[in-house]
This record gives C-alpha cells, structure tokens and sequence, in this order.
C-alpha cells in the first residue's frame, strides 16, 4: 500500500505574514499604536500614557514605526520644538487587528497565566532524569555497534 505524505509548506523568512508581523511583535509597537489610534500625541503625552516604557524605547518604538509608515511625525518650527505623532492610513488599519488580539488576551489570558503556572510547578527532576537515561540508553547502543 502506497501512502502520501503530506509536506507542510516552510515558513520562509520572506514570507509577508512573518514580515507583517515583525513590524509590530515587539513589547511596545502595538502600545503605541492603540495610544494613537484616536488622536494626535506629543511624544510627553505618549509617555505618561505608557506606562512603563523608557523615553529611549520611546523614540526606538516611534523611529521604526515611522520609518514602516504607520506613525507621522510633525516637527513645528517653534522654540522649544514641538513634534506631534499620529497614525498613518496605513497605521490606521492596524487597529481592528490589535483590537482582535487584545479581545482574545481579555478572554483567554487568565488560562494561560494558569498554565504556564501549572508548568512551572511540575517536578522538572522526573523529566531531567528521563533524559539522562534516553541519552545513557543511545550511548550504550552506539558503543554496541
């Protein structure tokens, strides 16, 4: 009897998923998007509403952001200067998705918070001993060979 296998597709490094997802898969893009999302901010405005987030991780976040076109930076030619963010049309898109996945992390977050508990309570001695005999076991085997 003959049989298929089924080959999954490789995630390629160029893929536009990965891609789309890189632009906002660190700690703080998303972050700063939703901080954007209705109004125009100054870059004080957008750290006090942040809470935990450097000034440096700031200006990092807002530099890539604007560099990918989600995030428009106006500086005023006043003294002191006077620079205001706000969400592209393009940064604007962003929203209903982050939405989505802030609505699954209200519903589901507690579960995983659960788990991960759960994991890290487990005797981790029973699974490192486990190894040491699977890997005593093949060593034993190759030297029979």
């Amino acid at each position: 009897m003959v049989t298929k296998k089924t080959v999954e597709r490789q995630i390629k490094r160029d893929c536009r998923t990965r891609r789309g997802l890189e632009l906002i898969a660190d700690q703080w893009s998303m972050l700063v998007i939703v901080a954007l999302q209705k109004d125009t901010k100054r870059f004080s405005q957008l750290h006090a509403k942040i809470d935990g987030i450097s000034k440096k991780m700031l200006t990092q976040t807002l530099r890539s952001l604007e560099r990918d076109g989600l995030v428009k930076r106006v500086v005023y030619p006043v003294i002191p200067p006077m620079v205001e963010y706000s969400l592209t049309a393009l940064g604007q898109t962003l929203i209903d998705p982050i939405w989505a996945l802030r609505d699954w992390s209200e519903q589901y977050i507690e579960e995983v918070e659960h788990a991960r508990a759960e994991y890290d309570r487990q005797d981790k001695s029973l699974l490192q001993e486990e190894i040491i005999a699977l890997v005593q076991q093949r060593a034993s085997a190759s030297l029979e060979q």
